[in-house]
Protein backbone atom coordinates (compact mmCIF):
# COMPACT_ATOMS: atom_id res chain seq x y z
CA UNK A 1 0.00 0.00 0.00
CA UNK A 2 2.87 2.34 0.92
CA UNK A 3 4.68 1.49 -2.33
CA UNK A 4 1.57 2.27 -4.38
CA UNK A 5 1.20 5.65 -2.69
CA UNK A 6 4.86 6.45 -3.30
CA UNK A 7 4.52 5.52 -6.95
CA UNK A 8 1.48 7.76 -7.32
CA UNK A 9 3.41 10.67 -5.81
CA UNK A 10 6.28 10.24 -8.25
CA UNK A 11 4.29 11.89 -11.05
CA UNK A 12 2.25 10.93 -14.14
CA UNK A 13 2.97 7.65 -15.82
CA UNK A 14 3.16 6.80 -19.53
CA UNK A 15 4.95 8.32 -22.50
CA UNK A 16 5.82 11.99 -22.48
CA UNK A 17 3.39 14.04 -24.60
CA UNK A 18 4.86 15.35 -27.82
CA UNK A 19 5.12 19.04 -28.49
CA UNK A 20 2.80 20.40 -31.14
CA UNK A 21 5.55 22.55 -32.68
CA UNK A 22 8.31 20.00 -32.48
CA UNK A 23 11.03 19.95 -35.12
CA UNK A 24 9.56 16.77 -36.57
CA UNK A 25 6.05 18.22 -36.96
CA UNK A 26 7.33 21.47 -38.44
CA UNK A 27 9.34 19.56 -41.05
CA UNK A 28 6.49 17.12 -41.81
CA UNK A 29 3.68 19.66 -42.17
CA UNK A 30 5.96 22.16 -43.86
CA UNK A 31 6.83 19.59 -46.52
CA UNK A 32 3.16 18.66 -47.01
CA UNK A 33 2.24 22.33 -47.29
CA UNK A 34 4.88 22.95 -49.98
CA UNK A 35 3.72 19.90 -51.95
CA UNK A 36 0.07 20.99 -51.68
CA UNK A 37 0.96 24.47 -52.96
CA UNK A 38 2.96 22.94 -55.81
CA UNK A 39 -0.06 20.99 -57.04
CA UNK A 40 -2.76 23.52 -56.15
CA UNK A 41 -1.14 26.57 -57.74
CA UNK A 42 -1.55 25.45 -61.39
CA UNK A 43 -5.19 24.60 -60.69
CA UNK A 44 -5.71 28.05 -59.14
CA UNK A 45 -4.17 29.73 -62.20
CA UNK A 46 -6.39 27.70 -64.51
CA UNK A 47 -9.56 28.61 -62.60
CA UNK A 48 -8.88 32.36 -62.29
CA UNK A 49 -7.74 32.58 -65.92
CA UNK A 50 -10.89 30.82 -67.13
CA UNK A 51 -13.01 33.44 -65.32
CA UNK A 52 -11.27 36.45 -66.88
CA UNK A 53 -11.83 38.24 -70.16
CA UNK A 54 -8.98 38.52 -72.67
CA UNK A 55 -8.33 42.25 -71.99
CA UNK A 56 -7.70 41.45 -68.32
CA UNK A 57 -5.49 38.45 -69.20
CA UNK A 58 -3.31 40.67 -71.42
CA UNK A 59 -2.37 42.72 -68.34
CA UNK A 60 -0.02 39.85 -67.50
CA UNK A 61 -0.82 39.12 -63.82
CA UNK A 62 -1.77 35.45 -63.96
CA UNK A 63 -2.11 35.09 -60.17
CA UNK A 64 -4.51 38.00 -59.62
CA UNK A 65 -8.18 37.06 -59.11
CA UNK A 66 -10.58 38.24 -61.82
CA UNK A 67 -11.78 41.83 -61.46
CA UNK A 68 -14.93 41.00 -63.39
CA UNK A 69 -16.01 37.35 -63.38
CA UNK A 70 -17.28 36.02 -66.69
CA UNK A 71 -18.44 32.53 -67.65
CA UNK A 72 -18.36 33.22 -71.37
CA UNK A 73 -15.08 31.26 -71.83
CA UNK A 74 -16.75 28.20 -70.30
CA UNK A 75 -19.73 28.47 -72.63
CA UNK A 76 -17.46 28.89 -75.63
CA UNK A 77 -15.23 25.99 -74.57
CA UNK A 78 -18.23 23.71 -74.25
CA UNK A 79 -20.20 24.50 -77.39
CA UNK A 80 -18.56 27.17 -79.58
CA UNK A 81 -14.80 26.67 -79.75
CA UNK A 82 -13.54 25.80 -83.22
CA UNK A 83 -11.31 22.95 -84.30
CA UNK A 84 -10.71 23.39 -88.01
CA UNK A 85 -14.02 23.89 -89.80
CA UNK A 86 -16.22 22.65 -86.95
CA UNK A 87 -17.19 24.86 -84.02
CA UNK A 88 -18.92 22.50 -81.58
CA UNK A 89 -16.52 22.92 -78.68
CA UNK A 90 -16.03 19.99 -76.31
CA UNK A 91 -19.65 18.85 -76.27
CA UNK A 92 -19.27 16.31 -79.09
CA UNK A 93 -16.05 14.92 -77.64
CA UNK A 94 -17.67 14.68 -74.20
CA UNK A 95 -20.49 12.45 -75.40
CA UNK A 96 -18.03 10.38 -77.43
CA UNK A 97 -15.96 9.85 -74.27
CA UNK A 98 -19.09 8.84 -72.37
CA UNK A 99 -19.98 6.28 -75.05
CA UNK A 100 -16.41 4.94 -74.94
CA UNK A 101 -15.89 4.93 -71.18
CA UNK A 102 -19.11 3.33 -69.89
CA UNK A 103 -19.07 0.11 -71.97
CA UNK A 104 -15.27 -0.20 -71.70
CA UNK A 105 -15.38 0.04 -67.90
CA UNK A 106 -18.29 -2.38 -67.55
CA UNK A 107 -16.90 -5.01 -69.93
CA UNK A 108 -13.32 -4.90 -68.65
CA UNK A 109 -14.37 -5.11 -64.99
CA UNK A 110 -16.82 -7.96 -65.56
CA UNK A 111 -14.31 -10.02 -67.55
CA UNK A 112 -11.38 -9.22 -65.23
CA UNK A 113 -13.35 -9.99 -62.06
CA UNK A 114 -14.40 -13.38 -63.40
CA UNK A 115 -10.81 -14.07 -64.51
CA UNK A 116 -9.44 -13.09 -61.10
CA UNK A 117 -12.05 -15.18 -59.32
CA UNK A 118 -11.27 -18.23 -61.44
CA UNK A 119 -7.51 -17.84 -61.01
CA UNK A 120 -7.83 -17.42 -57.23
CA UNK A 121 -10.39 -20.11 -56.39
CA UNK A 122 -10.82 -22.48 -59.34
CA UNK A 123 -7.38 -23.70 -60.31
CA UNK A 124 -7.28 -25.33 -63.73
CA UNK A 125 -4.56 -26.86 -65.86
CA UNK A 126 -2.33 -24.12 -67.21
CA UNK A 127 -3.76 -21.43 -64.89
CA UNK A 128 -0.30 -20.33 -63.76
CA UNK A 129 0.87 -20.00 -67.36
CA UNK A 130 -2.26 -18.03 -68.24
CA UNK A 131 -1.72 -15.72 -65.27
CA UNK A 132 1.93 -15.19 -66.22
CA UNK A 133 0.91 -14.20 -69.75
CA UNK A 134 -1.61 -11.73 -68.36
CA UNK A 135 0.98 -10.16 -66.08
CA UNK A 136 3.42 -9.93 -68.98
CA UNK A 137 0.74 -8.24 -71.05
CA UNK A 138 0.14 -5.64 -68.35
CA UNK A 139 3.66 -4.28 -68.77
CA UNK A 140 3.99 -4.28 -72.57
CA UNK A 141 4.33 -0.65 -73.77
CA UNK A 142 1.23 0.45 -75.64
CA UNK A 143 3.32 2.02 -78.38
CA UNK A 144 4.61 -1.41 -79.42
CA UNK A 145 1.07 -2.56 -80.21
CA UNK A 146 -0.23 0.51 -82.04
CA UNK A 147 0.33 -0.54 -85.63
CA UNK A 148 -0.71 -4.20 -85.27
CA UNK A 149 -3.97 -3.11 -83.65
CA UNK A 150 -4.58 -0.61 -86.45
CA UNK A 151 -4.35 -3.48 -88.95
CA UNK A 152 -6.57 -5.70 -86.79
CA UNK A 153 -9.28 -3.06 -86.38
CA UNK A 154 -9.17 -2.29 -90.09
CA UNK A 155 -9.62 -5.95 -91.00
CA UNK A 156 -12.67 -6.37 -88.75
CA UNK A 157 -14.18 -3.07 -89.85
CA UNK A 158 -13.93 -1.19 -86.54
CA UNK A 159 -11.10 1.22 -87.29
CA UNK A 160 -12.11 4.85 -86.68
CA UNK A 161 -15.26 3.92 -84.75
CA UNK A 162 -16.36 4.16 -81.13
CA UNK A 163 -16.77 0.37 -81.01
CA UNK A 164 -13.13 -0.08 -81.97
CA UNK A 165 -12.00 2.17 -79.11
CA UNK A 166 -14.24 0.28 -76.68
CA UNK A 167 -12.65 -3.00 -77.78
CA UNK A 168 -9.11 -1.62 -77.41
CA UNK A 169 -9.70 -0.17 -73.93
CA UNK A 170 -11.42 -3.35 -72.76
CA UNK A 171 -8.54 -5.56 -73.87
CA UNK A 172 -5.78 -3.33 -72.52
CA UNK A 173 -7.54 -2.92 -69.18
CA UNK A 174 -7.95 -6.64 -68.48
CA UNK A 175 -4.37 -7.64 -67.48
CA UNK A 176 -3.90 -5.19 -64.60
CA UNK A 177 -7.52 -5.54 -63.46
CA UNK A 178 -7.24 -9.33 -63.47
CA UNK A 179 -4.16 -9.01 -61.26
CA UNK A 180 -6.03 -6.74 -58.84
CA UNK A 181 -9.09 -8.99 -58.62
CA UNK A 182 -7.06 -12.15 -58.32
CA UNK A 183 -5.00 -10.74 -55.44
CA UNK A 184 -8.10 -9.43 -53.69
CA UNK A 185 -10.01 -12.72 -53.97
CA UNK A 186 -6.93 -14.54 -52.70
CA UNK A 187 -6.97 -12.36 -49.57
CA UNK A 188 -10.58 -13.32 -48.72
CA UNK A 189 -11.07 -16.16 -46.18
CA UNK A 190 -10.79 -19.46 -48.02
CA UNK A 191 -13.19 -21.05 -45.53
CA UNK A 192 -16.11 -19.12 -47.07
CA UNK A 193 -15.36 -20.61 -50.47
CA UNK A 194 -15.00 -24.13 -49.08
CA UNK A 195 -18.21 -23.83 -47.05
CA UNK A 196 -20.10 -22.71 -50.14
CA UNK A 197 -18.73 -25.69 -52.09
CA UNK A 198 -19.85 -28.04 -49.30
CA UNK A 199 -23.34 -26.50 -49.44
CA UNK A 200 -23.51 -27.28 -53.15
CA UNK A 201 -22.87 -23.82 -54.62
CA UNK A 202 -21.36 -23.82 -58.09
CA UNK A 203 -19.04 -21.44 -59.93
CA UNK A 204 -21.53 -18.64 -60.63
CA UNK A 205 -23.43 -19.08 -57.39
CA UNK A 206 -20.29 -18.48 -55.30
CA UNK A 207 -19.26 -15.58 -57.51
CA UNK A 208 -22.55 -13.65 -57.33
CA UNK A 209 -23.65 -14.55 -53.78
CA UNK A 210 -20.34 -14.46 -51.91
CA UNK A 211 -17.49 -12.90 -53.87
CA UNK A 212 -19.24 -9.91 -55.42
CA UNK A 213 -20.98 -8.70 -52.21
CA UNK A 214 -17.65 -8.89 -50.34
CA UNK A 215 -15.69 -7.10 -53.07
CA UNK A 216 -17.18 -3.62 -53.21
CA UNK A 217 -13.82 -1.94 -52.33
CA UNK A 218 -11.90 -3.63 -55.15
CA UNK A 219 -14.71 -2.97 -57.64
CA UNK A 220 -14.49 0.70 -56.65
CA UNK A 221 -10.72 0.65 -57.20
CA UNK A 222 -11.22 -0.95 -60.62
CA UNK A 223 -13.87 1.61 -61.62
CA UNK A 224 -11.65 4.54 -60.60
CA UNK A 225 -8.62 3.16 -62.42
CA UNK A 226 -10.56 2.41 -65.59
CA UNK A 227 -12.61 5.61 -65.69
CA UNK A 228 -9.59 7.85 -65.16
CA UNK A 229 -7.39 5.84 -67.50
CA UNK A 230 -9.92 5.70 -70.34
CA UNK A 231 -11.24 9.24 -69.91
CA UNK A 232 -7.74 10.74 -69.82
CA UNK A 233 -6.44 8.64 -72.71
CA UNK A 234 -5.16 10.57 -75.70
CA UNK A 235 -2.94 8.10 -77.54
CA UNK A 236 -5.59 5.51 -78.40
CA UNK A 237 -8.15 8.22 -79.11
CA UNK A 238 -6.01 10.02 -81.67
CA UNK A 239 -4.77 6.80 -83.35
CA UNK A 240 -7.90 4.62 -83.48
CA UNK A 241 -10.72 7.14 -83.86
CA UNK A 242 -11.85 9.47 -86.63
CA UNK A 243 -13.08 13.08 -86.66
CA UNK A 244 -16.62 11.98 -85.80
CA UNK A 245 -15.53 9.76 -82.92
CA UNK A 246 -12.78 11.82 -81.26
CA UNK A 247 -12.89 11.57 -77.45
CA UNK A 248 -12.80 14.66 -75.26
CA UNK A 249 -9.03 14.68 -74.82
CA UNK A 250 -8.45 14.81 -78.59
CA UNK A 251 -11.02 17.60 -78.92
CA UNK A 252 -9.21 19.49 -76.15
CA UNK A 253 -5.89 19.09 -77.96
CA UNK A 254 -7.41 20.39 -81.19
CA UNK A 255 -8.86 23.44 -79.42
CA UNK A 256 -5.71 24.32 -77.49
CA UNK A 257 -3.33 23.77 -80.41
CA UNK A 258 -5.48 25.47 -83.03
CA UNK A 259 -3.32 27.77 -85.14
CA UNK A 260 -6.22 29.88 -86.41
CA UNK A 261 -7.21 33.20 -84.85
CA UNK A 262 -6.09 34.69 -81.53
CA UNK A 263 -4.99 32.45 -78.67
CA UNK A 264 -7.85 32.57 -76.15
CA UNK A 265 -6.17 31.44 -72.96
CA UNK A 266 -9.34 31.73 -70.90
CA UNK A 267 -11.17 29.37 -73.27
CA UNK A 268 -8.25 26.94 -73.24
CA UNK A 269 -8.16 26.90 -69.43
CA UNK A 270 -11.92 26.40 -69.20
CA UNK A 271 -11.74 23.56 -71.72
CA UNK A 272 -8.94 21.90 -69.74
CA UNK A 273 -10.92 22.07 -66.49
CA UNK A 274 -14.06 20.74 -68.19
CA UNK A 275 -12.10 17.78 -69.54
CA UNK A 276 -10.75 16.90 -66.09
CA UNK A 277 -14.02 17.28 -64.17
CA UNK A 278 -15.15 13.68 -64.58
CA UNK A 279 -12.07 11.93 -63.10
CA UNK A 280 -11.82 14.60 -60.39
CA UNK A 281 -15.44 14.00 -59.40
CA UNK A 282 -14.89 10.24 -59.32
CA UNK A 283 -11.92 10.65 -56.98
CA UNK A 284 -13.72 13.03 -54.64
CA UNK A 285 -16.86 10.89 -54.42
CA UNK A 286 -15.18 7.51 -53.92
CA UNK A 287 -11.73 8.42 -52.59
CA UNK A 288 -12.22 6.69 -49.24
CA UNK A 289 -13.41 3.51 -50.89
CA UNK A 290 -10.39 3.62 -53.19
CA UNK A 291 -7.99 3.71 -50.22
CA UNK A 292 -9.97 0.98 -48.49
CA UNK A 293 -9.82 -1.25 -51.55
CA UNK A 294 -6.06 -0.79 -51.93
CA UNK A 295 -5.48 -1.49 -48.22
CA UNK A 296 -7.76 -4.53 -48.25
CA UNK A 297 -5.59 -6.49 -50.65
CA UNK A 298 -5.72 -4.85 -54.04
CA UNK A 299 -1.96 -4.86 -54.38
CA UNK A 300 -1.07 -7.85 -52.24
CA UNK A 301 0.92 -10.66 -53.77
Amino acid sequence: MVEASATALDGPQGPKPRKVFSRRNIFLYGTLFVIAIYYALPLYVMIVTSLKGMPEIRLGNIFAPPVEVTFEPWVKAWSQACTGLTCNGLSTGFWNSVQITIPSVILSIIIASVNGYALANWKFKGSDVFFTILIFGAFIPYQVMLYPIVILLREIGLYGSLSGLVLVHTIFGMPILTLLFRNYFTSLPEELFKAARVDGAKFWGIYFRIMVPMSLPIFTVAVILQVTGIWNDFLFGVVYSGPESYPMTVSLNNIVNSSQGVKEYNVNMAATILTGLVPLTIYFVSGRMFVRGIAAGAVKG
